[in-house]
């Protein structure tokens, strides 16, 4: 179970600030949901967490130890991403793709072992990919190919997994059982940190909220805690009210109107 630590971090592309002054530490062994408009630095933070963004201030680490620290193999080993936009190889098959999941585990020349075999066929059973196993990754529609990124990520079985936007492209089918994957993940002591748009999802299926705006970290902790109307007006510009989801009493938010641009649009 690893626990990753933000501290004061300022973030940005090129000379344009995106996070600022962030402090956060994802609860380990739980799912985490960062919530928030679009631009407030959600995937951002997650590319900082993944090392694909360095921080130009403040400090990141894993298990207590600094990101600069450890060697791009050790950071694979603990720490898996799912990036927002995916690319689409050609000539790689779903079963190719997998298998790459199990890169940092393999040895110095890059051959499976049986676990590792036994690891990406799990992943693909898990993803639903068996009759697809050797058809070409281009040939697959985009919930298709989303499901075998995920079987991918699944192979390579880190502590800490980072997911952007996973439900894009999914059937309302596939992202319940994603979400219901994830948590799975943390019943098994993983770490998973999520962005998410749809706010009743995340209060669903999340332990930890943690709220954006404008680069920082509004409010984090249990949906119930920090999921309150006044909140969602200040940060979505919405005026909702707050329910009891029916099945699983989680709160969930009703849409009333748009604040934007009216009075009290804060």
């Amino acid at each position: 179970m690893s626990i990753i630590q933000a501290r004061l971090l300022d973030i940005g592309y090129g000379a344009t600030p995106i996070i600022q002054g962030l402090s956060f530490a994802p609860p380990a062994g739980q799912v985490t949901a960062l919530i928030g408009p679009n631009g407030c630095g959600k995937s951002t933070l997650l590319k900082a967490f993944a090392r694909i963004l360095k921080p130009a201030k403040g400090e990141l680490t894993l298990d207590g130890q600094a990101y600069a620290g450890l060697s791009a193999r050790d950071l694979a080993r603990k720490v898996a991403f799912l990036p927002q936009v995916l690319p689409i190889p050609e000539g790689v098959s779903v079963r190719q793709l997998v298998a790459y999941g199990r890169s940092p585990h393999n040895s110095l020349w890059g051959r499976l072992s049986g676990a590792d075999r036994s690891q990406v066929a799990a992943a693909m059973q898990r993803m639903e990919l068996d009759g697809l196993a050797d058809r070409a990754l281009a040939d697959l529609s985009g919930g298709q190919r989303q499901r075998v990124w995920l079987a991918m990520v699944l192979a390579q079985d880190a502590d800490v997994v980072l997911l952007d936007e996973p439900t894009t492209y999914l059937d309302i089918s596939h992202q319940v059982e994603l979400l219901d994957l994830m948590r799975e993940l943390a019943a098994q002591g993983k770490t998973v940190i999520t962005v998410l748009h749809d706010i009743n999802q995340a209060c669903r299926y999340a332990d930890h909220l943690a709220i954006m705006h404008s680069g920082k970290l509004v409010a984090d902790g249990a949906p119930e805690a920090v999921i309150t109307a006044e909140r969602v007006r200040q940060v979505f510009d919405v005026q909702v009210q707050i329910l009891r989801e029916p099945v699983a009493g989680t709160p969930m938010c009703v849409v009333e109107r748009s604040t934007r641009g009216g009075t009290g649009a804060g």
